[in-house]
């Protein structure tokens, strides 16, 4: 009987160290995304207006794609990163996540993941839709969480209105929103250091109301909730600090060759920001448009000793790729008939430059307030096909002021249709 309870014993401890192998060889992973911020908001990316240092030395430490595609306004966004989903097979209304939606939190909880988020969450009412529900962090996979707009749309930054798991809506008096969001980001980390996790922190900087931040220069001199358009810069220096802090806590806790950190922006920047580039080009923001300044928006990848330092991927990457990759780096499993449209770039993030995607497809109505109308259009990295006939050349006419002839580049046009005929 000794024997054999020593045999259990024994069993049961090689079970358990097989089962913490398995754990150590999935690699944590935190998902951040910024809140309208175009690619031209980031040095790494050419700009000359902001200062970026810790999303600087990302990029460094990391891949940097240049050809990354978000829907144009949030709600549509997030739907699509959460479901690996076009926005025609699941996109009720802004404001909402439909309920029966599987998320990339669902699949990574299913296979062993701590899962928490921390943020921005805006999905489960809408003044849009009286009477659809929509969803709650719980529901959709997510263990932990501490968010603002929750249900109720309260101050994000000064004197915030937050909701905690287990704990009632709370303003937090002579408190910054991003700062307490922060915190707990980095407390879940800490917390869950032992096993793997997945972190998403959908942030809400740098969306508009343009406010002071506790680094402004005037920050303690009279009301910390007024609005002016000369925060923008702040708020994007204060966005990268936040993102550093996530970098450093991971390294500081030894994981950053087992940690995959993905940061990116939901959508382009506000039409009231004007950005001034490197080369001396002044970019618009485009949130809310089609224009490429409305979906464009940064991608940067650090896995230390996985994800080649300094790299830069031209590749298209669609914001319905995410959950596909998370879901493969995480070892999680797909059941036969899930409905996904992105398609997994883990290769490209382990050295595999081979294109994945020929062309990125968007059908995009936000369903919100009086904008209430479908335009679906087709694009590579030169091209744009709109389902009206529309064919512009987005690097020679980025504004998109002038479509080309129906009788000119044939070609593309026969190639960007064929993608507009067979997608939803």
């Amino acid at each position: 009987m000794r024997a054999f309870r020593l045999m259990a014993l024994t069993v049961t401890i090689l079970a358990a160290a097989c089962a913490a192998r398995a754990a150590e060889g999935r690699p944590n992973i935190i998902l951040i995304m910024a809140d309208d911020l175009g690619a031209e908001c980031l040095e790494s990316y050419g700009s000359a207006s902001y200062k970026t240092p810790h999303l600087n030395r990302m990029a460094e430490e990391g891949m940097r794609f240049t050809n990354s595609h978000s829907m144009p306004l949030c709600t549509p966004s997030r739907v699509a990163i959460m479901t690996g989903k076009y926005n025609s097979r699941n996109y009720i209304a802004f404001g909402i996540l439909d309920p029966k939606e599987t998320t990339f939190a669902d699949y990574l909880k299913e296979a062993g993941y701590a899962t928490g988020i921390v943020g921005k969450w805006q999905l489960c009412d809408s003044k849009d839709a009286p009477g659809v529900e929509g969803s709650h962090p719980l529901d959709t996979g997510f263990e932990d969480y501490l968010l603002w707009h929750y249900t109720k749309r309260g101050e994000r930054y000064a004197d915030p209105e937050l909701k905690q798991k287990d704990q009632d809506l709370e303003q937090h008096l002579g408190e910054y929103g991003p700062d307490l969001l922060n915190a707990f980001a980095l407390n879940f980390i800490e917390e869950h250091k032992e096993e793997p996790f997945f972190l998403y922190y959908p942030m809400c900087l740098v969306h508009d109301p343009f406010q002071p931040t506790p680094d402004s220069d005037d920050w303690e001199d009279g009301d910390r909730k007024r609005k002016a358009l000369k925060y923008f810069p702040d708020m994007v220096a204060y966005m990268d600090a936040m993102a550093g802090r996530v970098l450093d806590k991971v390294d500081e806790l030894g994981l950053a060759e087992r940690t995959l950190v993905i940061f990116t922006g939901d959508n382009g920047t506000d039409k009231d920001v004007t950005s001034r580039m490197q080369d001396g080009r002044e970019v618009k923001g485009g949130k809310g448009s089609t224009l490429d300044t409305g979906t464009h928006v940064p991608m940067i990848v650090r896995w230390k000793g996985v994800v080649e330092a300094g790299a830069v991927n031209e590749n298209l990457v669609s914001f319905e790729d995410i959950l596909p990759t998370l879901v493969e780096t995480g070892g999680a499993t797909l059941p036969e008939d899930a409905v996904v449209d992105g398609r997994s770039f883990l290769a490209q993030l382990r050295g595999d430059k081979t294109p994945t995607r020929e062309w990125v497809y968007v059908p995009y109505n936000p369903v919100h307030g009086s904008v209430n109308r479908l335009v679906r259009y087709a694009h590579d990295a030169e091209w744009k096909l709109y389902g009206d006939g529309r064919l512009f050349n987005k690097r020679q006419d980025p504004d998109e002021r002038t479509p080309l002839p129906e009788d000119e580049a044939g070609d593309v046009r026969a190639r960007l249709q064929a993608v507009l005929d067979t997608q939803p």
